[in-house]
């Protein structure tokens, strides 16, 4: 299965992140991300796109490890394609119709060495997605953004990098 597309947006009503993912054999799932879950979430994605890339893990100064990460992420925005919007048509939810909310998260890297992230509810089944140096670049800023539209009193920001301007924080969908 291979993921197609990604949404976040938030949601007021239940005061979280509704995050869908389309995949190219029209299957969708739909998780919740508390803002205890985007706290314990952000470290470790920020972690997985300084390991992912060589560059950034084998510079010993921080500094440049920062400009480093901050290279990589605009190279990643540079390919990401956020121009289509999410395809919302009817697909099977082979995890349900209502939304997982999720409460355990575990990253690692597969064979090829490409980060993993695992996401669960406390009980059943969930998520687990292997990040290219783009999705995983992608997911941030539209975990970003998602949060800068929600009440939490939060600012997710990438070592290095300013937040995106008020005029990026739109809803936004990765293809």
């Amino acid at each position: 299965m291979r993921l197609h597309q990604i949404k976040i947006d938030y949601v007021a009503e239940q005061d979280r992140l509704m995050m869908q993912l389309a995949t190219s054999d029209e299957q969708e799932v739909r998780v919740w991300l508390t803002r205890r879950f985007v706290k314990l979430l952000w470290p470790l994605l920020v972690k997985l796109a300084e390991e992912a890339s060589p560059r950034i893990r084998t510079q010993a100064d921080p500094e440049a490890r920062k400009a480093l990460l901050t290279m990589e992420h605009e190279e990643a925005m540079a390919r990401a394609d956020f121009s289509k919007p999410y395809d919302d048509s009817a697909r099977a939810m082979p995890l349900g119709e209502e939304p997982l909310l999720l409460a355990r998260i575990q990253t690692a890297h597969d064979a090829s060495g490409q980060p993993v992230v695992a996401m669960h509810p406390a009980q059943g089944q969930g998520v687990t997605l292997t990040f290219d140096s783009v999705l995983l670049h992608s997911l941030c800023r539209l975990l970003q953004a998602a949060v800068a539209k929600s009440d939490w009193d939060m600012e997710l920001k990438l070592p290095g990098l300013a937040p995106p301007r008020e005029v990026e924080r739109v809803q936004r969908t990765i293809n």
